[in-house]
């Protein structure tokens, strides 16, 4: 026990000794350079994690203020990309349809598009002929919503009575339904119009018919070959001259010859004034001149001129009775596709916005309108 004491107490002596003993001089020296290197290495790093950290926080900072600029889109919307459709087909129907009739075409670009004709003559889908019932209304008001004439109103221009701008109207009026290609018939009629027979056998009558119905005669005194002026010669001669009424009917290949025109309708646009009414001579003479043998001489819209005077007799309510009507409706003195017929006009003119509610009471029962 004696031994084991003393022996510890040595050595706790032998380690107070070493720690107190005197460092020598290379040894501090070395510590010394050790804990400077530390330190500076310790700077170093402090301030380059520092940096970066400032560094990275700008960056979010930029891009985060850029993104909301930019898309304006809260954090928590979820936004799918936008897929851009496939372009339309074109196909053979979007060419048929006719285009919506409030265009904003000049007259020049109008003719042209309507003028364009198939060289291949058979129709590669079937085609159920239509009747293009066209007017050439000065009113320019806008149909309501129901009406069938709603949307169907083609842009208009200033038409004088007699004047050449009346047929630059008829010719904006056959263009428009001449870019439908279903329409082989075109009949021109006046708001003061009315039907004589129901629409069966007026689409009969018109789609089954080889000729044209443009009036057209030779008439000596002042109001017909009068009227003529030798400035349109050679391209119009007093012999070519012709007259008739303006209310014509015609079939497509005769309404694109009509509006593809520009030779005669010059002529008439630069000599036909004064006295020289354009709507009852230009038609006329150009049908003689080159569609005689498809022309049958006469219109379909009856107009009564026996009083004389510029303007046609006016039909008020009380001329509208049955015995009336039917007495126009069986005028025989007429052909048809080279024939003897019964039925001269379809349409008779003028009738007073008065004579409506006797028309509605007398035609339905006239026309077999319940029979159909």
């Amino acid at each position: 026990m004696k031994n084991n004491h003393n022996s510890n107490q040595n050595q706790m002596i032998s380690l107070f000794k070493l720690f107190n003993a005197p460092l020598h001089l290379s040894n501090l020296l070395s510590l010394i350079l050790f804990f400077a290197f530390g330190l500076c290495v310790g700077i170093i790093l402090t301030f380059h994690l520092k940096n970066v950290s400032f560094n990275l926080q700008f960056t979010q900072f930029s891009l985060s203020t850029t993104t909301n600029t930019n898309t304006a889109v809260p954090a928590d919307v979820i936004t799918t990309p936008q897929t851009t459709p496939p372009p339309p087909k074109v196909g053979l129907g979007s060419y048929l349809n006719p285009p919506e009739l409030m265009h904003d075409m000049t007259d020049e670009e109008l003719i042209w598009r309507a003028s364009m004709v198939p060289k291949v003559r058979d129709y590669p889908f079937e085609r159920i002929p239509k009747v293009a019932f066209i007017s050439d209304s000065a009113a320019n008001e806008t149909e309501p919503g129901g009406s069938v004439f709603h949307g169907r109103r083609i842009p208009s221009k200033d038409v004088e009575w007699g004047k050449v701008n009346m047929i630059e109207a008829e010719l904006r009026l056959l263009a428009n339904a001449l870019m439908d290609f279903t329409n082989q018939r075109f009949i021109l009629l006046s708001e003061a119009c009315i039907p004589l027979f129901n629409f069966s056998t007026v689409y009969s009558y018109l789609t089954n018919s080889k000729h044209n119905f443009v009036e057209s005669y030779d008439l000596e005194g002042p109001v017909g070959r009068g009227r003529y002026s030798p400035n349109m010669a050679p391209v119009v001669d007093i012999e070519d001259w012709r007259k008739g009424s303006q209310w014509f009917e015609m079939d497509r290949e005769f309404a694109i010859e009509v509006i593809f025109d520009k030779m005669y309708f010059l002529v008439f646009h630069d000599f036909c004034d004064g006295q020289c009414y354009a709507d009852e001579h230009y038609l006329p003479t150009f049908v003689t001149k080159h569609f005689g043998a498809k022309n049958s001489n006469r219109t379909l819209t009856f107009v009564d001129w026996a009083k004389g005077g510029p303007h046609p007799t006016k039909y008020t309510r009380n001329d509208v009775t049955e015995k009336f009507l039917e007495k126009l409706r069986n005028d025989k003195n007429c052909e048809y596709n080279r024939k003897k017929n019964q039925i001269c006009h379809l349409f008779p003119r003028k009738f007073t916005s008065h004579a409506l509610d006797r028309l509605l009471r007398i035609e339905p029962k006239l026309m077999q309108f319940n029979d159909l």
